[in-house]
């Protein structure tokens, strides 16, 4: 069966409406919480492999406690590796603008990981009056639109990921100019508590659709045996091929909306276009397995602590 038709009877028993070409989709008429029937949950799936993106608007009974037992219905729960999770909850992570917690490069979540997340659920706590859209791109279109003999090269090319930098807590905006540097400095602080390094293939084999796609984004530090010129020179038409409009979908939020995304074959980032207006949402993430490459070969995982750093 084709990627296109992939679990198509498993969708069929929802309401999905395509919003992009090749990305994003809407799923009407569910009412998200932990007690939906195995039917939904497994057309919310099946239209997740598809598109890659979807979305369901106005869910705003979800609280954090409910947000958590519908993401349990679709894996298991995995906290951020450094970052606290909310008090009072298992998995939840809380990224508000006001505190310069703006992801506004493209990324991946915490591919510095090589069990990095399959899944990421985003809730809208408060929406600011403008701007503020999330955009998404299709990893898996860009592969497969690359030229043969690019492609050829991308199967067997690796690359080192790096929490060193943090892609959420970027300087830049004239907005996160005027928080506090300490609250920055702190927040950077503790996502780097402990550096992870781990090298992925640039591209992998998706473990539910067999769909290859690009591993790249924000925590890329540099493709491995290439200097750190021809890395970013590298890298860059890779992310031009994933970035381009027609591979992308974007979204602007309302409070109560939620959207899931497959963490396997896409990048997003958040749009610093809200100046300092209030801007909170919440994820839950949902566990995953280390990345497999075209040859076989699995991900791999190292853990440099700050003591080491030092020395």
């Amino acid at each position: 069966m084709s990627v296109a038709n992939l679990h198509q009877q498993d969708i069929s028993a929802i309401k999905v409406k395509p919003i992009g070409g090749r990305i994003g989709a809407e799923i009407e008429g569910v009412k998200l919480s932990g007690e939906l029937s195995a039917t939904v949950v497994a057309g919310i799936n099946a239209a997740l492999l598809k598109h890659k993106v979807i979305v369901f608007r106005a869910q705003a009974h979800l609280d954090d406690a409910k947000q958590e037992a519908f993401g349990r219905l679709l894996g298991d729960l995995v906290p951020h590796p450094t970052v606290p999770s909310v008090a009072g909850t298992e998995a939840v992570l809380e990224l508000d603008g006001a505190h310069g917690i703006r992801a506004s490069s493209w990324h991946t979540d915490v591919t510095f990981r090589d069990a990095y997340p399959k899944i990421s659920i985003l809730r809208s706590v408060v929406a600011p009056e403008r701007g503020g859209d999330t955009v998404w791109a299709n990893t898996a279109a860009a592969y497969a639109e690359l030229p043969d003999a690019l492609r050829d090269f991308a199967d067997k090319v690796w690359a080192l990921h790096t929490n060193r930098y943090d892609y959420a807590a970027a300087a830049g905006s004239a907005a996160l100019k005027k928080i506090n540097p300490e609250i920055l400095k702190q927040y950077r602080d503790i996502f780097t508590s402990t550096v992870f390094e781990t090298e992925h293939p640039l591209v992998h084999i998706h473990p539910e659709t067999g769909e290859r796609s690009l591993v790249i984004g924000h925590f890329v530090k540099e493709l491995i045996g290439f200097s750190p010129s021809d890395s970013r020179l590298l890298l860059h038409i890779f992310h031009e091929h994933a970035t381009r409009p027609e591979n992308t979908f974007r979204w602007r939020w309302s409070q109560g909306d939620v959207v899931i995304w497959d963490n396997r074959a896409t990048l997003h980032r958040a749009v610093d276009d809200y100046d300092d207006l209030p801007r909170i949402v919440h994820r839950t993430t949902l566990a995953g397995i280390p990345n497999i490459s075209v040859d076989g070969r699995t991900s791999v995982t190292r853990v440099i602590t700050k003591e080491q750093i030092a020395a």
